[in-house]
């Protein structure tokens, strides 16, 4: 997830007009407290019984935990715009596909505009 944070900028436009949503297994407090202390940019959703994970198309371990993040992006409008149900954190082609839904929705202005 720091890779995220530190690739903000340009990933997201500078957080114009997007807003992504992480959904993990973990604690509401941990959480907090973790996200808190990373600075991250954007929200996290806490869903201990993976249920809101599988309903975005993550597939929960066998003793119910998340394996990894499923990543919202919302656009401008607040309609979901795209979902990665297993981001990879460490994959730098996770990133990319990223991009790609943020790009779709909030295009990179044009220098001087």
């Amino acid at each position: 997830m720091e890779a995220y944070r530190d690739q903000y900028a340009k990933l997201f436009h500078d957080g114009q007009d997007v807003v992504l949503l992480g959904i993990s297994a973990d604690q509401p407090e941990e959480l907090h407290s973790w996200a808190s202390d990373a600075d991250f940019q954007f929200l996290f959703g806490s869903d201990p019984e993976s249920k809101a994970y599988a309903a975005f198309g993550g597939n929960p371990r066998d003793n119910g935990m998340v394996g990894s993040r499923a990543v919202i992006v919302v656009d401008p409008e607040g309609r979901i715009a795209g979902v990665i149900p297993q981001f990879l954190q460490m994959d730098p082609t996770a990133y990319e596909a990223l991009a790609e839904i943020i790009d779709r929705v909030t295009p990179q202005q044009e220098a001087g505009m």
